[in-house]
């Protein structure tokens, strides 16, 4: 089998509205947010699970760090899932895909075992402050084992809105322990996608991609750019500040940065695929640019639906 030969650099940009895009389960399960630049921040683990998440249950992959319990209800270890491939370093990353792209840490027939997974992500951050984030209380209808004479209060801390960007890079050195294939890019790719408008639950329903870029280098480059995140920013429109921000059609990401960035550099670059959503308005035409600084051949729109 074929593992993959070019650097990736990733670039993935989506929004939340009214939920919790990454609670901190050590305190109160407010989402992560620094108090100094105002912006609100999710770990490279969280986009990991939405990952993971989408792969196991929708396209039916088998992944390695996923949340099992045994019959008591109790979580399955790591070293208990090593024991579901015969703790065979080999069969586990022939089975589990999330191996292959992230890699782990594990004790296979006694001894730790540690794999460095190719693809890895920063922690995403807002592109501009946020208002928030919000905590409020309201009750539900049936009442608690302790309460029985009334219904339960509950408490939540929500994000109004915030635009999030990740960068990434996948590793082709490292691809070879793991045995990273396209295949298994292509299908990171889709989760990332779809994993974000998948994750329908009470807390993280209103999540949204808008934006997914990658770039290609040639193969023996040895080289990425870097930051991708931070070539990115994005404008309120009108008279808003960028914590009254509600919408992705109430601001502009302004791109030329990225665009001038990747121009300079396009004697190293074999493609550019990108996904972009109908509603995201970017300054300039980022796909109309990329085609007139790279060459249509070199730019592929994915198909993510």
């Amino acid at each position: 089998m074929d593992y993959i030969e070019n650097r990736s650099e990733f670039l993935f940009i989506y929004d939340v509205k009214d939920s919790n895009p990454n609670g901190d389960p050590l305190d109160e399960n407010k989402p992560r947010f620094d108090e100094e630049t105002g912006q609100i921040i999710v770990t490279d683990v969280r986009l990991k699970r939405t990952i993971r998440d989408y792969l196991a249950t929708v396209k039916g992959k088998e992944v390695f760090i996923i949340e099992i319990r045994d019959k008591k209800g109790e979580l399955r270890t790591k070293e208990d899932r090593s024991g579901d491939f015969k703790d065979d370093p080999d069969l586990i990353l022939e089975k589990c895909i999330d191996m292959r792209l992230f890699g782990a840490t594990t004790a296979v027939k006694g001894k730790t075992k540690t794999w460095t997974g190719p693809v890895q992500f920063k922690f995403g951050r807002s592109l501009h402050k946020v208002d928030g984030p919000i905590f409020y209380r309201g009750t539900t209808v049936m009442p608690s084992k302790e309460g029985k004479k009334q219904g339960t209060f509950r408490e939540e801390w929500i994000v109004p809105y915030a635009l999030i960007a990740f960068h990434g890079v996948a590793n082709e050195h490292a691809a070879k322990t793991t045995h990273l294939t396209e295949e298994d890019l292509n299908l990171m790719i889709e989760a990332m996608w779809n994993g974000t408008k998948d994750l329908i639950t009470r807390s993280k329903f209103g999540q949204m991609p808008r934006l997914l870029l990658r770039i290609v280098y040639k193969r023996g480059e040895n080289f990425y750019i870097g930051d991708l995140d931070k070539l990115v920013k994005w404008k309120p429109k009108d008279a808003l500040r960028e914590e009254q921000v509600r919408d992705i059609t109430e601001g502009t990401l302004l791109v030329s940065d990225l665009l001038n960035t990747i121009e300079k550099h396009k004697e190293k670059i074999e493609k550019v695929e990108i996904a972009i959503h109908e509603r995201l308005t970017t300054e300039p035409g980022i796909l109309h640019s990329l085609k007139n600084n790279l060459g249509k051949e070199k730019v592929r729109i994915l198909d993510l639906s």
